[in-house]
């Protein structure tokens, strides 16, 4: 078993769930994306993966409308609704979407929602990669 967080002394966590809009509910199998864009060679984001993996998105649609949020917003909830000393660091490069994000201000998943929705996720089989190979391998694992 490995420790907590708490139990090795940690008590800030930086978590960036946006995803390069992945869960916003904008997207699916129609989507297509060409260079420059990063996503045109994520493997998250190709047509196949978008179609296998709407689940996911149905999932996260039900429960911003549960919390009465935008899918993107609710992306913020549930990962500030984790532990009191995460701070999301959503990333977007327009006012709008900041000011989407900022919507989420306040809103949080109790202990019961968050279990009831990470059993409706542990259900779901992600395709594809969050990071294309090059990126895989510059992350530290």
């Amino acid at each position: 078993m490995f420790p907590t967080l708490e139990e090795l002394g940690i008590d800030f966590v930086a978590y960036s769930p946006l995803g390069r809009g992945y869960l916003t509910g904008v997207f699916d199998e129609n989507s297509r994306f060409a260079l420059p864009d990063r996503r045109a060679v994520l493997p998250r984001f190709t047509p196949q993966a978008m179609k296998h993996n709407a689940p996911l998105l149905d999932l996260v649609r039900k429960w911003a409308k549960l919390k009465d949020v935008t899918p993107a917003q609710f992306s913020l909830v549930w990962a500030l609704s984790q532990r009191p000393y995460i701070v999301a660091i959503p990333g977007t490069t327009k006012i709008a979407h900041l000011d989407e994000l900022c919507g989420a201000k306040g809103v949080r998943m109790n202990k019961e929602e968050i279990a009831k929705f990470d059993k409706e996720y542990a259900k779901i089989d992600i395709l594809g990669h969050r990071a294309n190979e090059a990126i895989e391998a510059q992350i530290d694992k």
